[in-house]
């Protein structure tokens, strides 16, 4: 039986990256996963293929939608879903491909198969021709990941009742895509499509989009995608969806028990996601989930069993694959008797529509709950000349910070390359910035960044210089 230093259990974002600083800090690594190719949801059917979706559709209706007015005229433009589905798989490939060759190039040992726990110590490995396989591990981390959350009583046929997995291979652009809830994944994959011409109608339980994050982000993305044609349901519980071969039915009550029903030819379940810990026989190991089925860790993301972690969408937190990542790099040097620290209220958090949706740090609704004494400052992208000369004049920065030091608590933007923008925000509220320190800071002009300066000048004294 081989025998490890470290063994991740799961090769997502959390376990590649994880193994991969263990094994920079000398552990002899291994990383188990039961499919074929690494990389997890994220590389495989999540993050990377989305992304490369929501970008092929951008690129189409702009062609269609702004290329004339910049000058630039075509003639019979129509998309190709197929050779947006060719080029996503070509990039998942590429991404997944890479993964492979950072376990060879930090020497980790790579097995496929499902591993779950014959005790504390072994993990039994089972492959795919039914064969099994014992590893030992004097440390073991769980990074077995999420999936698609389901509705009771809904049934995913994969055919025209599916979730995003399915969504990133449909062989025809829907009609009319029926998508179950507001969040993240919805609003991405209901922007692929809506820009490729489908009707999209969002039925919401909560009162508003992405209700996780700002209100002030909610309001702005509504009227975004108001722009490609969704249609919006709020306050409605979904009591059932039936599908045929042809069309599938989508049944809600509103917050006064009124019946509606929509009628389209796919829905999307996009309700979250659910922590992954299926066939684990974590009781073999003397650990139990919790009631919302995730793996409880303490500080130092340790399991009830000291030796034994658990990071990403399986433990408590956001489900974001750079939260799992960066706990993934802390448990291999906390392993190594390193003292790594994870900021948590300083994970970005991002919607990849267009323009994008992201924040970091408290809300404004949070701040209210805490009676936090705070002031507010906020610039349109429509008074930045930047995002006149391309086109991209929706959204706005909001940025909030303390009414006495200054000290930025949160920034929450919508507006062009907003998801690389918020890293500024990020690195500043990390050094403790105040709104002024980022007024004072000189930006190149012009750029998006500015509308950052611009935002801080308005909450520091109402300053702002462009508006």
């Amino acid at each position: 039986m081989n025998t490890y230093d470290v063994i991740f259990i799961g090769s997502g974002p959390g376990g590649y990256v994880g193994a991969i600083r263990a094994a920079q800090l000398g552990f002899k690594t291994a990383i188990i996963e039961r499919y074929k190719t690494l990389g997890g949801t994220c590389l495989n059917v999540g993050c990377i293929p989305s992304k490369a979706m929501l970008d092929s559709s951008e690129h189409y209706y702009n062609a269609s939608h702004t290329f004339a007015e910049h000058g630039i005229l075509l003639k019979d433009l129509k998309p190709d879903l197929a050779q947006m589905i060719k080029r996503k798989a070509e990039v998942v490939k590429q991404t997944t491909d890479g993964i492979q060759y950072l376990m060879k190039k930090n020497k980790i040992d790579v097995y496929h198969g499902h591993g779950s726990f014959k005790d504390e110590h072994i993990i039994t490995i089972k492959k795919d021709d039914g064969s099994t396989e014992e590893i030992s591990g004097k440390n073991i981390v769980i990074a077995t990941g999420s999936k698609p959350a389901i509705l009771p009583g809904i049934e995913i046929d994969k055919k025209r009742i599916i979730t995003s997995t399915e969504a990133l291979e449909l062989k025809e652009i829907p009609k009319h895509l029926i998508v179950i809830g507001g969040g993240v994944i919805g609003l991405e994959l209901g922007s692929v499509y809506a820009r490729l011409g489908a009707k999209v109608s969002v039925v919401e339980y909560m009162d508003r989009l992405i209700p996780t994050m700002d209100s002030t982000l909610s309001k702005e993305l509504q009227k975004v995608l108001k722009k490609l044609e969704f249609d919006f349901y709020f306050n409605h519980k979904v009591t059932a969806v039936k599908s045929s071969s042809k069309k599938v039915t989508v049944t809600a009550l509103d917050k006064d028990g009124k019946e509606i029903q929509l009628e389209g030819d796919y829905c999307l379940v996009a309700v979250g996601r659910r922590a992954y810990t299926n066939g684990l026989n974590l009781e073999n190991a003397g650990l139990k989930t919790d009631e919302r089925g995730k793996v409880p860790v303490n500080d130092h993301l340790q399991t009830a069993v000291p030796h034994i972690y658990a990071i990403g969408d399986v433990v408590r937190g956001a489900m974001l694959a750079h939260k799992a990542e960066d706990e993934g790099v802390a448990v291999a040097e906390i392993i190594a008797g390193q003292k790594p620290h994870i900021n948590y209220l300083l994970i970005p958090n991002v919607v990849y529509t267009w323009p994008e949706v992201a924040a970091v740090g408290y809300t404004e609704e949070q701040l209210k709950e805490m009676r936090k004494a705070y002031k507010s400052g906020s610039f349109p992208f429509k008074a930045s000349g930047r995002a006149r000369a391309s086109m991209d004049t929706d959204g706005l920065i909001k940025v909030l910070a303390d009414k006495d030091t200054d000290e930025i608590l949160g920034v929450h933007m919508i507006g062009p390359r907003a998801a690389d923008m918020i890293m500024e925000a990020t690195v500043a509220m990390e050094f403790r910035a105040s709104a002024e320190d980022i007024g004072r800071i000189c930006h190149a002009h012009p750029t998006f960044s500015e509308s950052f300066k611009d935002a801080c000048l308005a909450a520091s004294e109402n300053r702002a210089i462009n508006i």
